[in-house]
C-alpha cells in the first residue's frame, strides 16, 4: 500500500485507501475464525477502529466486502498462470510450470486461499458466485491458450472446455490438499508429486483424444 513521504501530510484519497486496505485484512483474518455469514460489519468495523457508518464508504455489505476479497485472491494468480502459458510451451511444461506457481501463490497468499477454500462451500451467495465466476475465468483462459497448441488442432471447444476444467479443478484440489496438510516438507512434496501424476495422466489421454465433431 502507498504510503505518504515523510514531512507529506497523508492525502483524503490515502487515508481512504489505508481504511479500506484495514478493512479488508481485518475481514481475512476475522473470517479465519468464523465464517463470512458470521461475520458483522460491526465486529469489522470495530477491529479496524472505525464506526460502523464508516464501513459503508468503502463497502456497501459484508457481501461486497467479500466479493472484493475473492476478486483480490484470484487476480495476481491467474496473471502468473497467463504468463507461464506464453510463447510456445510444451504440455509437460505447462504442467510442471503451472504446479510450481500455484504452490508459491498458495504459500504467499494464504489466509486468502483459506478464505477462497471455506467460502466457496459455505459463503453468502454472492461470495461463493464471485469464487464460481472466477475458477470459470481461469477455464476459459486455459482454454483459450489450449486451443493455440497444435495437437489440439481436431478438438471442439467442448473438448477444450473440458480439459480446462479438469485441469483448474485439479488445481484447486491441490491448494486445498496442501493448506490442509500436516505441516511437514514431506506431506507437501508428496501433494505435489501427485498432483504433477495426475495432471500428465489427464494430458496423456486428452493428447489421445479422437473429437466427435
Amino acid at each position: 500500500m502507498h504510503r505518504p513521504t515523510a514531512g507529506r501530510p497523508e492525502s483524503r484519497g490515502e487515508r481512504k485507501e489505508r481504511t479500506r486496505r484495514a478493512i479488508l485484512d481485518a475481514a481475512l483474518e476475522l473470517s479465519g475464525e468464523t465464517s463470512l455469514v458470521a461475520l458483522s460489519l460491526r465486529q469489522v468495523a470495530k477491529e479496524v477502529g472505525i464506526v460502523p457508518t464508516a464501513f459503508y464508504r468503502h463497502f456497501d455489505s459484508i457481501e461486497a466486502l467479500g466479493v472484493a476479497l475473492v476478486d483480490e485472491s484470484f487476480v495476481s494468480l491467474r496473471a502468473m498462470l497467463r504468463d507461464i502459458r506464453r510463447g510456445d510451451p510444451a504440455f509437460s511444461d505447462v504442467v510442471d510450470r503451472s504446479i510450481t506457481i500455484l504452490v508459491e501463490h498458495v504459500h504467499r497468499q494464504r489466509s486468502h486461499f483459506l478464505f477462497i477454500a471455506r467460502e466457496r462451500a459455505a459463503g453468502p451467495p454472492a461470495v461463493r458466485d464471485a469464487i464460481h465466476h472466477e475458477i470459470e475465468l481461469c477455464e476459459r483462459e486455459l482454454a483459450t491458450d489450449l486451443a493455440r497448441l497444435p495437437a489440439t488442432d481436431p478438438w471442439s471447444a467442448e473438448d477444450l472446455r473440458i480439459l480446462s476444467n479438469l485441469i483448474v479443478m485439479a488445481m484447486v484440489a491441490t491448494a486445498e490438499a496442501i493448506m490442509t496438510a500436516p505441516p511437514r516438507p514431506d506431506a507437501e512434496k508428496a501433494i505435489i508429486e501427485t498432483a504433477r501424476a495426475q495432471l500428465r495422466m489427464v494430458l496423456i489421454g486428452a493428447l489421445n483424444w479422437q473429437s466427435r465433431t
